[in-house]
């Protein structure tokens, strides 16, 4: 008989307050995992008070309230040996005035003032310039939270929670899986952000057990990172059973319409996607593409369209919600995902389950468990305008495609995920617990 652990999930978004698919991600597996009979406690930075709690505790980092004045407190910070203690403190400065200063990040935690006695700190919840200092604060509240929290094993989503995570797991002397959904060099390629780089190689490092969405990402780890592939698992991802609202297909300009969703950023190709659409429209002059989200690479995608003079058929939208993307669905013909490296890629299962044929880069995590979608190389434009313009003409291949792949996702369910999810949560306690005797 299975065990039913308690679990201390450190996320930073959950939905409806998302940005991209590691909340999504995480919804998705807390929900497999309550179905399983598993207890998750699943802490974010801040609550907005739109997000659904009735099956498991969610709890604010924002909300808890961190007691300073005891020697407990003391020992257990120095107990983290990647809080360096190089910061001077201000005599005058409240806790909340302390924590709050730019300067404080992972490197700069000083001791605390035996005058100071316990504080909240507010959490901005998202990814601005402040967001390494929040990280840090974090993980200072993590500590906290795990003193007044019951649980078996500690599990963490990805480099911003691995510190809040490293903490808990030196409070509580409880394993820690660390889940890892993107890494550094899937973001930024060769030009990796050393801090970020060196957050997650310590959290690879300090867990007890790693989960990978794919092999890819497995590879990654191994070769980038030179983590032990025998402390690595992979459980794919998978997608949220289709919504009680069906979403018919319609299209209020009467176009054949491909789309991009994603963030516009170059791990996600968007560039690929501009290119490849001037190709499409030498052929079929009548379509429109849709590129939906915000990224760094937006203004170049922009500048990019006039310049291939296609603005009149190019259209951006910005971000969109969860509402919002699946009404995009019900238009578009043809959902296109040219990803430069993408450790998996759940957008793709989205527009398969609301009945959208696929395109997807070989170079993605997703193409390893999909049958039902196209497979081309992220940097073939010519392969992936000539595919688009295959499925667009061919409307009784593109139908096939849909109705096939909407049968295939909905078979990729959460509840199975998490099923591996839980065996790795109960080797990683037992294996833990055999070492202690």
């Amino acid at each position: 008989m299975a065990l039913q652990p308690k679990v201390l999930m450190f996320g930073w978004e959950f939905p409806p307050e998302i940005s991209g698919g590691l909340g999504t991600a995480c919804y998705g597996l807390v929900s497999g995992l309550i179905e399983n009979g598993v207890d998750v406690t699943f802490v974010v930075p801040k609550l907005y008070g739109s997000e659904e709690t009735d099956k498991f505790r969610l709890v604010g980092a924002s909300d808890v309230e961190v007691n300073f004045s005891t020697s407990k407190f003391q020992k257990n910070l120095e107990k983290v040996n990647y809080m360096q203690i190089h910061s001077h403190i201000i005599p005058y400065a409240s806790p909340q005035e302390f924590m709050d200063r730019e300067e404080f990040d992972i490197d700069s935690i000083s001791k605390v003032d035996s005058n100071f006695s316990s504080a909240k700190f507010q959490f901005g919840g998202r990814y601005g310039k402040s967001l390494l200092s929040e990280v840090s604060k974090y993980a200072v509240v993590a500590m906290q939270i795990a003193q007044d929290q019951d649980f078996d094993v500690i599990h963490a989503h990805d480099w911003l929670t691995f510190p809040a995570a490293i903490m808990a797991k030196e409070v509580s002397g409880k394993p820690l899986v660390v889940h890892v959904h993107a890494t550094e060099f899937d973001r930024s390629g060769e030009s990796v952000n050393q801090e970020v780089y060196d957050l997650e190689r310590r959290g690879c490092e300090a867990a007890d057990r790693i989960i990978c969405v794919s092999r890819l990402t497995r590879r990654i780890l191994m070769n980038r990172y030179g983590i032990d592939g025998r402390k690595i698992s992979v459980v794919h991802n998978a997608v949220v059973p289709k919504p009680a609202i069906i979403y018919p297909k319609r299209n209020l300009i009467d176009k054949k319409i491909v789309t991009f969703l994603g963030r516009i950023t170059f791990q996600k190709g968007p560039d690929y996607f501009v290119d490849a659409a001037r190709k499409v429209l030498d052929v079929m002059p009548d379509t429109h593409f849709v590129m939906a989200g915000n990224g760094d690479m937006f203004l170049k995608c922009v500048e990019r369209a006039a310049e291939l003079r296609i603005s009149n058929r190019f259209h951006f939208t910005g971000f969109l919600n969860y509402f919002e993307t699946n009404n995009l669905f019900g238009m578009t013909d043809v959902y296109v995902m040219p990803s430069v490296s993408e450790p998996f890629g759940i957008t793709p299962l989205e527009a398969m389950r609301t009945g959208v044929p696929v395109i997807i880069s070989k170079q993605s995590g997703v193409a390893e468990v999909l049958k039902n979608s196209i497979k081309v190389d992220f940097w073939d434009v010519n392969a992936l305008s000539d595919t688009i313009i295959g499925l667009l003409k061919n409307e009784e291949v593109s139908k096939k495609l849909a109705a096939d792949g909407t049968h295939e996702v909905n078979e990729m369910k959460w509840e199975y995920a998490s099923l591996k999810v839980r065996e790795i949560y109960n080797k990683t306690i037992n294996r833990r617990r055999s070492v202690r005797n």
